[in-house]
């Protein structure tokens, strides 16, 4: 049964308005009066709507969310700085600012503007500037090389491709937006509900939403079809996140029959922002000033849920809606090899330069000398003697002379500066990026999810990466809760667990003739079972019984009953945004304190087969500042109690002093043996309200919550006065299981060389435990603690523990990772990060092999990442799966975010996602290996084979009296980058392997090519270069001195050096393909046909140069000599280096491939194979 078909029972009191509850009340007589009438919540501690309720222990997401809505909270909304909406008038609404309407426009271009504006956004790489530059050039007379079609043709097609595919990618988006914007939804209109198109929607009007439907706008409730004006929606198209969640009208409005009754109100709200977690207003109504936040608003792209109808106002619509602000794509980033290929274009600029000086000094050398010649020389004729009167041709003098052959040099060796290279590199990472998304080792079953690619630019970053910053919960581990062990009373029960089976299947109760079941088991302690079914006269067990009562009452939770194959059975499936939470209310259930009911103003809990309601007379939620929520309960026998549960930091502190201290100690004590095995913990306190304290808070709430300025300050200030003089009733032990593969994972990772750091939120115990589960730490690593209060204190912390490394790094193994683990929490970061101990620090954890950071805020992991991004030149990757991960992901080199159970916020703002932590191995130690070295071969070939074509056009120029004439045809100069050896090219860089999966799995030491850079560095380069002069050396002289006295024309020996250049370099390419594959074969040995193909076409169109001169020149045997001869001659150098090398001095990748060659006989003898050792 989906969720959609669910039958609702209760409401989640998440964020309730003042006066929810006003006219509810208990069943005791004590609530008759009007003091005690319940007053539900509204915004407290509204900090962060999509956080988790209460993150066990740890720091919870969200703070730059909660930033963001302090500040609105303290800026009071004056007429200059607000919106003003009037309720059904959207007339005069839009009369006196024009509002945006609500159509909405994602894509990027119209008719009109495509051609410019797509022209304008593609000249932003300077390259394209350049090429352009260029053809201008060779349009002016005195310049003119190429044919002037010639010279823009291979601008022009890149130009054309990358044209074509936006286009597409826009009418994609025209052909979205116009299927958005034509969708319809019901309007008020004349007091009648009429279907009105989305784009025609105004702000001011009223629209009446049903189940299942899109909201259209931003708008804010003012009924739904609940009694308490609840309505459920569900988020997904906006933050990614599938529970649902609740929004409430306000009580004023909630009776009123829009048809039927006049509704005229003002909102005055904030101007249109990207906070979907926050918002700010007033509304008067009837007279009445009413406040309205987070949780009155719902946005477009939600969808009503569980929920027959709701009517709302639209406030913010079309672009001014908040989905539409944040409609962003991914983070924008610059691969690392990328940056560097720019540094090696400056070199080859520079050096293109030089050999346009040296041609055109020399020039001016040779104009010089030849001055008084310069009338007669047939190939330099100064005068024009076919007319009467001789006249000069357009001769400038020499310095013109010199300045025009410079130009005409960069034009003639233009593709020097690779302009194939920025579309090749492109369609190579879409074509990587194919293969990653359709890995199946990185398919996650579970979620039915598959690896996503969000940034297409920096994939061979993956090869290169160096430190990885994980968070814990989620990312690790599996985010999903499973209730273990409580101590109440001082009292640890951990005892065995018992499974519900067989004919027991666990509590149950008895509604309307149908068995209503938790959908989850629970394993339960025999004893503690005994006693919470003893009732509450005892103390011991009015203990527990105020510990399951806390657990059941105090959370966020929606129960839901569904459907089973049983008609007479019925599960009830607890819904909230905190796994945490559903494991405790599960557990509760387990223990006979079943939650069955939640509206608006009570909760109805089946207590050992009793059902009991107890009026929610308020809820403050939890914030990462408190680190704790708390709920005030009206319970049946007329008592007030406040019950709050959070993080033992926060909670030790508001203990009541007086409270039994032995039972204070044991309760620490069994936290701390908790937390020593890696599981989360939650201590629980409760005290009971009188009426005069009652009454103070109900009025400091009430000022609060109505407050137009300062609202979520104010807020937290009352619930931390009412947070105090607690009697610990208890502590829970919730156990979060490591996720498949992890230990394994981490262990490839670090032999593979790279660090992996860990910060979470949790307790110091709880995430040392994890470390040893893991094999993050292990038993021979020593530790190096810091938890410091003082900066004093942490500068000494550090000293002394540099010291200890110090000495390690001098007398221990020169080749080991590190000397042990340094763990450091978030109090001692507050005093180190953005300090001068920082540097200290980076020492530190630079000589460690593992570092652990516990209770850190979010903020404090970008910190951390940035610590090392800024001081050291390696790579960093950052892999979380909530909220409160988006800062240290978007901080990171590379961000992954993990599709888990805290919503989509991570995969959101990520570069890539993935479903489990595991599948970073194959992420990394595979596609990133992979992705690293043929991106990095493929630069240094297009740099070589670019450059050798130029210098065969440059030694030709030498031998012509630096004239800039060419033997080789324009068009086979246009078309050498473009169609002659790109397919090649491309096609290797996409499909080649190295090494396969096997090996690179089997030993990850071979990652460590990409983080040592030995696929693209300064010293291949300068071997590339020297490789290519070689070559052009012997592709230009072999043919110069075989036809030297001979009566070849130009244009026969340009097809020669055209066709030589064009086999050589793909010989070249061939030389260093690993798999062969029949595309790589079609590829290489095609593209060398194609080549011949287009020779003979353009040698046989009359009125191109040299026709027919291919047909004579291959008719003789010395072409084919000559041509075979060149291949040798320039390859045989390269090849025996190379072979040199692999039998002399192999790389691990060259030993990695002998050994799979000779793989069989290698795995029948038992023998390892023995890499080179790590070099640092």
């Amino acid at each position: 049964m989906s969720l959609d078909d669910a039958q609702i029972v209760n409401v989640n009191p998440q964020l309730q308005s003042p006066d929810t509850l006003q006219n509810s009340s208990s069943h005791g007589g004590g609530f008759q009066s009007k003091s005690w009438r319940a007053s539900s919540v509204q915004e407290v501690g509204f900090v962060d709507f999509g956080s988790k309720s209460v993150p066990q222990g740890s720091q919870g997401g969200g703070a730059d969310s909660e930033g963001l809505s302090l500040s609105m909270s303290h800026r009071e909304i004056d007429n200059e700085d607000a919106r003003l909406v009037y309720v059904n008038d959207a007339l005069k609404t839009n009369e006196r600012f024009e509002f945006a309407g609500n159509s909405i426009r994602t894509a990027k271009y119209s008719v009109l503007s495509f051609l410019p504006r797509n022209l304008f956004e593609q000249f932003h790489r300077v390259a394209y500037i350049y090429f352009l530059l260029i053809a201008i050039l060779n349009q002016l007379p005195q310049l003119a090389v190429f044919g002037r079609g010639a010279s823009i043709l291979p601008l022009s097609i890149v130009l054309l491709v990358t044209a074509v595919k936006d286009a597409y990618e826009d009418w994609r988006r025209h052909r979205s937006d116009r299927i958005e914007n034509n969708r319809m939804s019901s309007i008020l209109v004349n007091d009648r509900f009429q279907q009105k198109k989305w784009k025609d929607i105004q702000v001011g009007e009223i629209i009446r939403l049903s189940a299942n439907d899109t909201i259209p706008c931003d708008i804010v409730l003012l009924s739904t079809s609940d009694p308490t004006g609840v309505a459920y929606i569900q988020t997904i198209n906006l933050d990614g996140e599938s529970n649902l969640k609740t929004r409430y009208a306000k009580q004023e409005t909630l009776s009123r029959i829009p048809e039927k009754d006049r509704m005229n109100g003002l909102i005055k709200c904030e101007k249109p922002n990207r906070n979907i977690y926050g918002f700010h207003a007033t509304m008067e109504f009837d007279g009445k000033h009413l406040s309205l936040g987070p949780s009155n608003i719902v946005l477009r792209g939600c969808v009503l849920k569980n929920t027959n109808s709701a009517v709302g106002v639209a406030v913010y619509a079309g672009s001014e809606t908040k989905a539409m602000l944040n409609s962003s794509g991914a983070p924008s980033k610059r691969s690392r090899l990328e940056t560097r290929m720019n540094q090696e274009i400056i070199l080859l600029s520079i050096f293109l330069v030089a050999l346009c000086t040296v041609v055109s000094v020399c020039a001016g050398v040779w104009l010089g000398r030849h001055r008084d010649d310069l009338d007669i020389l047939p190939f330099y004729r100064k005068l024009d003697y076919s007319e009467p009167e001789a006249e000069n041709y357009n001769y400038s003098g020499l310095g013109m002379e010199i300045l025009f052959t410079f130009l005409m040099s960069v034009i003639v060796f233009q593709i020097m500066i690779p302009i194939s290279l920025y579309i090749s590199m492109e369609l190579v990472r879409v074509g990587q990026a194919y293969f990653m998304i359709r890995d199946d080792k990185m398919y996650d079953k579970t979620s039915n999810s598959r690896f996503q690619c969000r940034a297409l630019n920096i994939n061979e970053d993956l090869g290169q990466i160096k430190y990885v910053f994980s968070d814990k919960t989620g990312t690790l581990t599996e985010n999903k809760m499973e209730f273990k062990y409580a101590s109440i009373l001082g009292v640890d029960y951990s005892g065995e667990g018992t499974d519900f089976d067989g004919e027991q299947r666990g509590y149950c109760i008895q509604v309307n003739g149908q068995v209503w079941r938790p959908k989850m088991m629970v394993k339960v302690d025999k004893e503690l079972l005994q006693l919470s079914q003893t009732g509450n006269n005892m103390k011991a067990s009015k203990q527990i019984y105020d510990f399951f009562l806390a657990l059941a009452a105090c959370n966020t939770i929606v129960p839901i009953v569904v459907d089973t194959s049983d008609p007479a059975e019925k599960l009830v499936d607890y819904q909230g945004e905190s796994p945490d939470e559903q494991a405790l209310v599960y557990a509760a259930a387990a223990y006979g304190f079943m939650l069955m009911e939640r509206t608006s103003g009570h909760i109805v809990i089946d207590i050992q087969g009793e059902r009991q309601r107890f009026n929610v007379l308020g809820m403050h939620e939890f914030d990462s500042d408190r680190k704790r929520m708390s709920v005030i309960l009206g319970c049946p026998d007329d008592t007030v109690k406040v019950i709050v549960k959070g993080a033992d930091s926060s909670m030790f502190k508001i203990i009541d002093k007086s409270f039994n201290l032995d039972v204070l100690r044991a309760t620490e004590s069994h936290l701390h043996s908790y937390s020593s095995i890696g599981l989360r913990t939650l201590v629980v306190g409760m005290r009971e309200l009188g009426i005069p304290e009652f009454e103070q808070w109900q009025s400091s709430y009430e000022t609060a919550s109505t407050a137009v300025m300062g609202r979520v300050a104010l807020l937290r200030k009352v619930a931390i006065n009412l947070e105090n003089n607690l009697n610990v009733v208890g502590a829970s032990a919730i156990e979060d299981r490591l996720q498949m593969g992890v230990p394994e994972a981490i262990e490839s990772l670090r032999k593979a060389g790279i660090k992996v750091w860990v910060l979470t939120g949790d307790k110091q115990e709880t995430a040392i435990s994890i470390g040893y589960s893991s094999r993050l730490l292990t038993s021979n690593m020593s530790q190096v603690v810091i938890n410091s209060n003082s900066k004093e204190s942490c500068r000494k912390s550090l000293e002394d523990a540099l010291i200890t490394s110090r000495k390690f790094v001098v007398s221990g193994d020169p080749h080991a990772g590190g000397f042990g683990a340094l763990i450091i929490d978030g109090t001692s970061l507050v005093y180190i990060l953005d300090s001068e101990l920082e540097e200290q620090l980076f020492q530190l954890a630079n000589h460690c092999a593992v570092v652990l950071c516990c209770r850190v805020a979010p903020l404090q992991k970008a910190g951390i990442v940035a610590l090392i991004k800024n001081r050291a030149d390696d790579m960093t990757l950052a892999i979380g799966d909530g909220a409160n991960d988006v800062s240290m992901i978007q901080m990171a080199d590379v961000g992954i975010g993990i599709s888990g159970q805290e919503g989509r916020q991570a995969v959101m703002a990520s570069d890539f996602a993935m479903g489990q932590f595991r599948f970073l191995v194959p992420l990394l130690l595979v596609h990133g290996h992979w992705n690293y070295q043929r991106m990095a071969y493929m630069i240094l070939y297009n740099f070589y084979r670019n450059a050798v074509f130029v210098l065969v056009l440059f030694w030709y120029v030498l031998f012509t009296g630096f004239t800039l004439t060419t033997a080789v045809t324009e068009w086979s100069s246009v078309l050498y980058s473009v169609l002659y050896t790109s397919v090649p090219t491309i096609i290797v860089a996409i499909l080649d392997k190295d090494v396969s999966r096997r090996s690179l799995l089997t030993y990850p030491q071979l990652y460590g090519t990409g983080q040592r850079q030995e696929s693209y560095n300064a010293k291949l380069f300068w071997l590339t270069i020297a490789d290519t002069l070689w070559q052009s050396i012997v592709v230009f002289f072999v043919p110069l001195f075989v036809y030297w006295k001979s009566d070849i024309d130009g244009s026969s020996l340009g097809d020669l050096w055209t066709l030589a250049v064009v086999f050589l370099v793909n010989v070249h390419l061939a030389m260093d393909v690993i798999r062969w594959s029949w595309i790589s074969h079609a590829s290489i040995w095609g593209s060398i046909v194609a080549t011949c193909i287009c020779v003979i076409i353009i040698d046989i169109i009359p009125v191109l140069p040299g026709y027919w001169a291919i047909f004579d020149l291959a008719s003789k045997g010395s072409f084919w000599i000559c041509l075979l001869g060149i291949q040798i001659t320039a390859i045989v150098p390269r090849f025996g280096i190379k072979m040199f090398i692999q039998h002399c001095k192999p790389s691990d990748i060259q030993i990695a491939r002998e050994a799979e060659k000779f793989g069989n006989s290698v795995e029948s003898r038992g023998t390892e194979i023995e890499m080179n050792p790590p070099r640092r």
